[in-house]
């Protein structure tokens, strides 16, 4: 416990022998990370907003590396009750949401720009997810970048779809698997706490994740080059439970929003730099970063174009829906 924390806590423990005040609002926070990472750095801010604004009413604790939960288990935890809040990657809720998966429709969302239009709050894509979400009995209370997504390999770069043919891939989410097995590839999910691993033992041959998780989780001692495909944007959600955060005082709320809605800020105005300096980290550690040429991204989007009438057929309503709207975005950009 920081000396801050303890002194909080020795504060309120004198006040409830006196019976003049109630025991602070503790919330514990799962995340799959390490604390160093830029989403367990978020958090930190998070929490030092909140419990400052609160004056200690209101108590974080971060819970980071998996300790508690895989990622995978994470929207359950949270929707069930069994922790307070968790990090988790948007795809997550694909088993309940397909259409949360619009973010990884190759290509469709490939610039920062149409990654900032669609992710705004109360955008036409953001909105739609949240209430969807809301209704497994998890709030959004904000989101996380994670950059855009990568591939790494051994010895050479994957520079196109010939490249991914019969190779075992990390994939995270079941429509990047469908991808993959599109451009003739295998899908092997695995989480991100257990990457590091799969590279070293040869479990998978090819690993899809972000750049930003070279540096956080050492992937350069396992993988040798790295290609930069705009596949997709991978965003994470910050979720408290509902029932939880129905309980709160309407002041309990109001500080935690506001801590949220800094945190995001901070976060998303950073994530192009962390991305940056993440392959910059790469490329001192001996690391090849191959930028796609035009012909290789040409040859990327014929054999992933598949994928929009996959998706249309199994993301629902909602999901063909958030693809329209994608689209409409897409041209008022000139994109």
């Amino acid at each position: 416990m920081s000396l801050r924390k303890l002194a909080a806590a020795l504060v309120a423990g004198g006040l409830l022998a006196a019976g003049t005040a109630q025991a602070a609002t503790t919330l514990r926070i799962t995340l799959q990370l390490p604390l160093k990472s830029h989403l367990g750095q978020n958090l930190l801010l998070f929490e030092k907003k909140v419990e400052e604004a609160s004056g200690g009413d209101i108590q974080i604790e971060i819970y980071p590396s998996a300790q508690l939960y895989k990622d995978k288990e994470v929207p359950q935890a949270v929707s069930s009750g069994a922790i307070e809040m968790g990090v988790a990657s948007l795809t997550r809720f694909a088993g309940t949401i397909p259409a949360v998966d619009v973010f990884y429709v190759p290509f469709l969302f490939d610039s920062p720009e149409l990654v900032q239009a669609a992710i705004a709050p109360g955008s036409p894509i953001r909105a739609p997810l949240e209430e969807k979400i809301l209704e497994t009995g998890a709030r959004v209370l904000w989101w996380q970048p994670y950059g855009s997504t990568i591939l790494l390999s051994k010895e050479e770069p994957v520079r196109g779809p010939e490249d991914v043919r019969d190779k075992k891939v990390r994939v995270f989410g079941k429509t990047l698997g469908k991808w993959v097995e599109i451009v003739g590839g295998k899908p092997v999910l695995t989480s991100g706490s257990e990457q590091f691993l799969a590279y070293q033992r040869g479990t998978v041959d090819i690993g899809m994740t972000g750049m930003v998780t070279i540096p956080a989780r050492k992937l350069d001692q396992v993988m040798d080059a790295v290609t930069k495909v705009p596949i997709a944007d991978i965003e994470f959600v910050v979720v408290i439970n509902e029932k939880v955060w129905q309980g709160l005082t309407e002041e309990q709320r109001r500080v935690l929003a506001e801590a949220a809605a800094a945190a995001e800020k901070d976060v998303r105005a950073k994530i192009a730099v962390m991305e940056k300096e993440a392959e910059d980290y790469a490329r001192s550690k001996g690391m090849i970063v191959h930028e796609p040429t035009a012909e290789e991204l040409a040859r990327w989007r014929e054999a992933s174009e598949p994928m929009f009438a996959w998706f249309a057929e199994n993301a629902g309503e909602l999901g063909r829906r958030l693809v329209e709207e994608a689209r409409r975005m897409r041209e008022a950009m000139g994109k």
